[in-house]
């Protein structure tokens, strides 16, 4: 039988997953180039952009997967802290400290992944991208 914190580990560690998958994308403007090429060819220059700043140096960033990680580890800590105190008052500083730190670090995780604190990508990162789609003939209004 897998116990409560196990779920909850389990749960964060399933929704990191999903976030990976979510990243900021530059934002077309449809002027008349955007209009003239479609979706599927602005889709395809991004990612070509996005690969020739990666090979020129500039990286899109850990800004966010280093806040979550701090994040996580402050809440782990908090969280052992505090169950430690609880389960000392309950009898059980051990587990409770073990149930804290699981629920401080899902706190933590979940607070940095969804939380106001998400950073954007590098701005070097953005710059390069923006300038490589504006030599091509985009407009970019902007990363989300």
């Amino acid at each position: 039988m897998i116990s409560t914190s196990g779920k909850i580990v389990g749960i964060g560690i399933v929704l990191s997953g999903l976030s990976a998958c979510a990243s900021y994308q530059p934002v077309l403007y449809p002027n008349a180039y955007y209009q003239s090429v479609g979706r599927t060819i602005a889709d395809r220059d991004i990612r070509e952009c996005r690969q020739l700043a990666e090979s020129a140096g500039a990286r899109e960033g850990s800004g966010s997967t280093g806040n979550t990680a701090r994040r996580t580890a402050v809440g782990a800590g908090a969280g052992a802290a505090s169950g430690a105190v609880g389960g000392a008052i309950a009898g059980a500083p051990g587990r409770g400290a073990m149930v804290g730190a699981a629920s401080g670090a899902t706190w933590g995780l979940l607070s940095g992944m969804f939380g106001s604190g998400t950073s954007q990508p590098a701005s070097a990162y953005m710059n390069f991208v923006n300038r490589c789609l504006r030599e091509k003939g985009y407009e970019v209004t902007g990363w989300q």
